[in-house]
């Protein structure tokens, strides 16, 4: 019997059933499963079997296994939210999850049309609708999240400019900044750090004119920025890149576009960002996907390693089709001749964005986002009546986010975020580790999920839990 147990597979587990595994060794011509990781060095290797629990026959049994499981969390509809600096909690319309889980677009593989039931024409409306939000005709589809979106767009650059150094504002995010490091340094193996002012939060002007010279190929900022700060001298930074020849890349959050001038309108070449907030839930940090938008041309156009999608005419008189543009371009067509390398892309999560885009219209992205300006106004105001609370740290215009101080409450991030969960609140980003220069400092976020009840009861939980 306890052999018997020993040899059960995982259901759920494709070929996991012994005698499988041992005929699918035998055709190759191997022994074991661990040959097939020989190349691996001893040193790297786990010396011991994993502990794997015993198989779960039933479906119902499993499924309560893990429901278990999971029960161990505490989420954001149990738990009052302020986290963000990256993945926020934004009401996601009913219709939004209702096309996501559509059979022809979600079985899918990245949207491709192995049965086409209107997936390239969902691209193209979804391209439509972030290039009439940043002003820009050209928008890829999807890549993975913002940071490769970002990092993608400092590649582009640097092959526009046939140059090798990349200045990147020090008010980015530093998951963003550590993926340009990783997946631009080829590209651009000098990246050199841009300051921001610690009164304001606003790119340092001076520190950019010292820095820029004629082998920088582009700057990276966001506006807003990882604070929430909102730069307001767009125009004077792309005027500086441009008279040396640089360009200028931004990242933006889509939701800020509905009260704030896009990028194109202020001298950015690129745009850039995360449709996350248009219509994608949370899942563990995840429901992303970055777009890049630039100017419909040839010079920009041949740099995008990521799939385009565009219209065109049919042989039926008045009948259009869609299709990818200028597939060639691509490493799927060009192989380890491409430019750059196109890996999975969000799709899925363009669609989405798109139906969202397309719900709110104009006038709902600028009510929107008066809503998040002035939620976020408030809650900085209502914080900062804290004794021992600085909010906002910086003295600036904030949207969505803003960065809180507890230095005068003598308790560290880490001890308040503890002890707000009592209240059953998530505090904001801790910003102490990545910003030391801030001191006990966290990001807070704000959206139109938060009533002024809620904002108010974090007030009284924060003053609670500094006892000043």
């Amino acid at each position: 019997m306890e052999e018997k147990e020993k040899r059960r597979a995982h259901p759920y587990i494709p070929n996991s059933v012994p005698e499988i595994k041992e005929e699918l060794l035998k055709e190759i011509g191997i022994e074991s499963a661990e040959d097939i990781f020989g190349q691996i060095p001893e040193h790297l290797r786990l010396k011991r079997p994993l502990n794997i629990p015993k198989a779960i026959t039933s479906e119902y049994e499993l499924k309560k296994h893990v429901t278990d499981l999971l029960s161990k969390n505490k989420n954001c509809e149990e738990y009052l939210n302020f986290l963000g600096g990256g993945c926020w909690q934004h009401y996601v319309p009913a219709v939004c999850k209702t096309i996501m889980e559509r059979d022809e677009f979600l079985s899918a593989y990245v949207g491709e049309a192995f049965a086409d039931h209107g997936k390239f024409q969902a691209q193209f409306e979804y391209a439509s609708c972030i290039g009439e939000l940043v002003d820009m005709d050209m928008v890829n589809t999807p890549t993975y999240d913002w940071a490769m979106a970002c990092a993608t767009t400092v590649r582009m650059a640097s092959r526009m400019t046939g140059r090798g150094k990349a200045l990147v504002a020090e008010s980015i995010s530093p998951e963003r900044l550590s993926c340009i490091k990783n997946y631009a340094w080829s590209a651009t193996p000098n990246i050199e750090m841009v300051k921001y002012d610690p009164k304001t939060g606003l790119l340092d002007i001076d520190d950019l004119k010292s820095k820029l010279s004629d082998d920088v190929c582009v700057l990276y900022m966001e506006n807003p920025n990882f604070f929430g700060v909102i730069e307001s001298r767009g125009q004077e930074i792309a005027d500086l890149l441009h008279s040396k020849g640089a360009l200028l890349s931004v990242g933006v959050d889509p939701l800020s576009l509905g009260v704030l001038e896009p990028p194109a309108h202020y001298g950015a070449d690129f745009a850039c960002g995360d449709v996350q907030p248009m219509g994608i839930p949370m899942s563990y940090g995840g429901g992303l996907g970055g777009f890049i938008a630039t100017p419909d041309e040839p010079k920009f156009v041949a740099e995008y390693p990521s799939l385009l999608f565009g219209i065109a005419e049919t042989v039926e008189d008045g009948e259009y089709g869609f299709g990818e543009v200028l597939y060639e371009r691509t490493s799927y067509a060009s192989r380890d001749k491409a430019k750059d390398f196109l890996g999975t892309m969000a799709q899925l999560h363009g669609i989405v964005a798109g139906v969202y885009m397309a719900l709110m219209g104009p006038q709902g992205m600028k009510e929107l986002g008066e809503g998040l300006l002035q939620r976020a106004s408030y809650a900085a105001k209502k914080l900062s009546s804290v004794k021992g609370v600085k909010a906002p740290l910086f003295d600036s215009y904030h949207f969505k986010e803003f960065t809180v101080n507890f230095d005068g409450t003598k308790k560290t991030v880490a001890e308040i975020n503890k002890a707000l969960l009592d209240h059953k609140i998530f505090g904001g980003k801790d910003l102490s580790k990545d910003f030391p220069e801030m001191g006990q400092s966290a990001l807070f976020c704000v959206t139109e999920l938060h009533s002024k009840e809620d904002i108010d009861m974090l007030a009284d939980a924060l003053a609670s839990v500094v006892g000043m």
